[in-house]
């Protein structure tokens, strides 16, 4: 038989027959997801970094604020600003979306230092 919980509609119960009877379910404990925060603040700093990287690459490649002698590192920075800025708004967005607990997106898809 199953009834509905007057607290919450999505849960479900099944009324045992006797005390005696155990189920899985009552030993089983909710856990809170275990945030990365080691990989959070690495995944800000890579796109920190990215970021002003990418620029200084541009305002390079445009000859805004640096002469024309710093010319031939305008390539360099704007590739190492793309490398570090890619994956750093990849795994900051995660995070955010985990955070916020959007549908599908979780802190378990960032990897962890930690282990």
């Amino acid at each position: 038989m199953t009834k509905k919980n007057a607290t919450d509609s999505s849960m479900k119960y099944v009324r045992m027959q006797s005390d005696s009877e155990f189920s899985d379910l009552q030993w089983k404990t909710i856990e809170k997801p275990k945030i990365p925060y080691r990989s959070i603040i690495v995944a800000i700093i890579l796109l920190v970094m990215g970021t002003v990287l990418l620029t200084v690459g541009v305002l390079l490649f445009t000859n805004t604020y640096f002469s024309v002698k710093y010319h031939d590192r305008t390539w360099p920075v704007i590739v190492i600003g793309c490398i570090l800025f890619i994956p750093g708004f990849y795994h900051v967005r995660l995070a955010y979306y985990a955070y916020k607990g959007y549908k599908g997106y979780k802190f378990d898809d960032i990897p962890d230092y930690d282990e």
